[in-house]
């Protein structure tokens, strides 16, 4: 399988590929069967493969689809390490584990959010405690998601959208809009009232599989901020921190930092990389969010809105319910040879950084 075949056209193909392809690899698989349907009606799950003993201390750890529609990337970025024989190349008692379409649900209907409405990298807060308010989204809210998608209706609500940057700076209007919301379900970046099913199944997958773990590292692909194929290394630790400074040794002096102003992100809150550090005390966790860059981030943002309009107020099966899903594709996936290439590279370099970082010390 060459590189541009790691890649799929739907959810339902890259989860038979990666099943294929890691059992051919040697691999340990488990699934974990999702209570939603696929758009065709077919089974969804997240799958999950184990290389290496089970009792190793040092694994990497490499997951996709936290964000639905990314799984594209993510997905064929993990099936490109393993075609290349790099399990085979693991150090002596170091282990693997591939987590793919932690969302299949959003995987599999084009949708960067879980059945729930919700953003999983939103999701990871404590529930019992009151929820965190972003006023600058309530404020916002009805132009972010408006009741109607006509042109007039997106001409008015960008305008609203586009004063707030003007007043109070590009920077403040990214972490308005995507830092993280709890009060709108059916709006943006909404991080929900419980743990979602892709939480509970990460946290088993990771309570369960990790126990005996002292050194990880954790790689959970992403697409839709920077540069086009930039595959840009965001640690969820603030410089100085452990966290950060083992990132930037290992993967270079690039890695940012979203409390900082260097990464494309804003801050956030409810994030699966920072919440992986709580759930696995025993170990020392190294995590990154690898981001490729697709489309400018305000197109990104019209894809959004649409998709949230779609699902609140339209019909996915109409023409304009397709052009929609078209829209929010190609915001998150560049089905074209150069964009893989550079995906399946810089993902291939950073999993060897992270296998070099384990084998420290």
């Amino acid at each position: 399988m060459s590189c541009l075949e790691s890649f799929s056209a739907t959810y339902g193909e890259a989860r038979e590929k990666f099943r294929a392809v890691a059992s051919q690899c040697g691999g340990q698989l488990s699934s974990f069967s999702h209570p939603e349907r696929s758009p065709e009606g077919g089974e969804l799950s997240t799958d999950i493969a184990w290389f290496g003993p089970r009792n190793a201390e040092r694994v990497l750890v490499t997951i996709s689809g936290t964000h639905g529609v990314e799984g594209f990337a993510g997905s064929g970025a993990q099936l490109d390490w393993l075609t290349r024989g790099e399990t085979a190349r693991l150090p002596s008692g170091l282990a693997a584990l591939l987590i793919h379409a932690i969302n299949p649900y959003g995987f599999a209907w084009l949708r960067r959010v879980t059945h729930e409405n919700v953003d999983l990298n939103r999701n990871w807060i404590d529930f019992t405690q009151p929820l965190p308010e972003n006023p600058a989204y309530d404020e916002l809210a009805d132009a972010i998601c408006p009741p109607q998608w006509t042109s007039e209706a997106r001409v008015a609500s960008g305008k609203v959208i586009m004063d707030y940057a003007v007043h109070h700076g590009q920077a403040a209007l990214q972490h308005a809009v995507s830092g993280g919301q709890y009060r709108h379900p059916g709006g943006l970046f909404y991080g929900g009232t419980e743990p979602t099913w892709s939480r509970r199944t990460q946290t088993e997958i990771l309570t369960t599989c990790l126990p005996l773990a002292r050194k990880i590292a954790f790689i959970d692909f992403h697409t839709g901020l920077g540069p086009w194929g930039l595959g840009e290394r965001i640690a969820a630790a603030r410089r100085g921190e452990g966290g950060f400074d083992r990132a930037a040794r290992w993967y270079g002096l690039g890695v940012s930092s979203p409390y900082d102003g260097s990464s494309t992100s804003a801050p956030i809150v409810g994030d699966g990389l920072t919440a992986t550090v709580g759930l696995l005390p025993h170990a020392e966790v190294t995590g990154i969010a690898l981001e490729f860059g697709t489309v400018p981030v305000l197109e990104v943002l019209e894809a959004l809105r649409a998709d949230a309009w779609l699902h609140s107020h339209g019909d996915p099966d109409s023409d304009v319910g397709r052009l929609i899903k078209a829209q929010i594709r190609k915001a998150f996936y560049a089905d074209v040879a150069d964009w893989k290439g550079m995906i399946a590279s810089q993902a291939l370099l950073a999993c060897r950084q992270a296998i070099a970082g384990l084998c420290e010390g």
